[in-house]
Formats: structure tokens, C-alpha cells, sequence
């Protein structure tokens, strides 16, 4: 499907793999030039196959929970882009199982300094661009764990949760800014977090979880990204929408 976004610069974190990737190239395949960003060896990997759609991709290895390295790589994907319209912060990581009372300071620090602070400093940047050149549109990836709870991921759903607030703070502030931000929700997908890191008896419990009865794929999640990011959501600004194959509603 094509998103009509010939001559719109994007940003995408977290896009070597998974969802980001299905974004990248979404984005890539309606006409957008795309900044990858992500620590994953397979970076290189990810921009050959969004340039081979024949936009202009650069990966750049950035550490979102870093602010001054988010600031740093906004400037140079500026820079190398000529621009920033689009954004998709999308980094983040799954961190330790444990409950509330025995979760690990040490895990608790890292997903929040990823999952959360990483979302506020790419979002914080690109604001400022974007307010300075504009306008533009933002989705932060939330989860549909930023809606409810999950035993045995407290620092996770915590950071979800703040995801979904920061993003509506700051839709409301920015508005008349002409810059969009809307959070996006996915229930469980088919990702390398998720195929790699839980055990098959796991994956098939959580397909029951699902009013759909399976797990959701990247580009089911990439598409509704692109939507909105898109100027067919152009009435759409602080809201969530979960993309979770019925989840919630189970």
C-alpha cells in the first residue's frame, strides 16, 4: 500500500529488525527517504534492503537512552536527509521477569532508560525540529501492555504506560505546532524478541490470548504506523491505538 510520502524524511528507531524494519520499509516503499536507527549488528543489513526500494537510507548506531547521542544523530540525519518529517520511535527491549517485589534495580533502570527516557529524547528532538521547520508527524510505539498489566514485567509496563502519556502531553502542547503524535499498541507479534526469547509453549499460550486465535505480524503493525503517520490521519493527534488481534477485548 502506498502512504504517499515522496519527499518526506523519516526516522525510525529500533528498525534492523521486527517492526521497525516492516515500518522502514513501509515508509520507504510510498516514497520516503529513512534514517534507521539501532545498536543491532544487523543495521547494515536493514538499510540495504530499505534502499534497495529506492529511497535514500542511512543507518546510524545511536543508544536512544543516550540524550546527547539522540541529539547528536537527529543533526546528522538532518543533515544526510535534508530534513525530518516523519518519526517512529520504536527502540525498546523486553528486559528481566520478575515480579513487582523481586524485579532487579539494575533491569528496572535499563527498560526505563530505553523503553521510556529513550522515546522522550528522540521525541524531544524531533519536536524541536519540527516546531522550528513546520511541522510533522510522530508515533511513539507503545504496547498494548500500556494499557494493562503483565505478571512478571513491571518495568515494561510501567514505561509502556508512560509512553502513552508523553505522547498525549505532548500532542496537546504541539498541536498548533502543526506536528501529530499518536502512540501505537501491539499486542504480541512475531518478532526476533518475541520468536527468539520465549519458549514455543509460551508463544502458543499467548496465541489463546488473542480474539484472533495467533500472534500479529510486523507489517500488520507497520501499516497502521504508516496510516497515521500519513497525511490521511491528519485529524488524528493524541490518541492510542492497539493493533492487538483483539486482546484487549478478550
Amino acid at each position: 500500500m502506498n502512504y504517499e510520502m515522496q519527499g518526506k524524511k523519516a526516522i525510525v528507531t529500533g528498525a534492523a529488525s521486527g517492526i521497525g524494519l516492516a515500518i522502514a520499509e513501509t515508509l520507504a516503499r510510498s516514497g520516503a527517504d529513512v534514517a534507521i536507527w539501532d545498536i543491532n549488528p544487523q543495521l547494515d543489513n536493514a538499510v540495504a534492503r530499505v534502499a534497495a526500494l529506492g529511497v535514500k537510507c542511512i543507518g546510524l548506531k545511536v543508544d536512544v537512552s543516550d540524550a546527547a547521542a539522540v541529539a547528536a544523530a537527529t543533526a546528522e540525519t538532518v543533515k544526510q536527509l535534508g530534513g525530518l518529517d516523519l518519526a517512529v520511535n520504536n527502540a525498546g527491549i523486553g528486559g528481566p521477569s520478575a515480579s513487582s517485589a523481586d524485579y532487579p534495580l539494575d533491569g528496572w533502570d535499563k527498560v526505563i532508560a530505553i523503553n521510556l527516557n529513550g522515546v522522550y529524547y528522540c521525541q524531544r528532538e524531533q519536536l524541536r525540529y519540527m516546531r522550528e521547520h513546520g511541522g510533522g508527524s510522530i508515533v511513539n510505539m507503545a504496547s498494548i501492555l500500556g494499557q494493562v498489566a503483565f505478571a512478571g514485567a513491571p518495568a515494561y509496563v510501567a514505561a509502556k504506560h508512560g509512553v502513552v502519556g508523553l505522547t498525549k502531553c505532548a500532542a496537546v502542547e504541539h498541536a498548533q505546532d502543526n506536528i501529530r503524535i499518536n502512540s501505537v499498541g501491539p499486542a504480541f507479534v512475531h518478532t526476533p524478541m518475541v520468536d527468539g526469547g520465549l519458549p514455543a509453549e509460551v508463544v502458543t499460550a499467548l496465541e489463546s490470548k488473542h480474539a484472533v486465535g495467533r500472534l500479529g505480524q510486523p507489517q500488520e503493525i507497520a501499516d497502521l504506523v504508516a496510516w497515521l503517520l500519513s497525511d490521511a490521519a491528519s485529524f488524528v493527534t493524541g490518541a492510542y491505538y492497539a493493533a492487538d488481534g483483539g486482546y484487549l477485548a478478550v
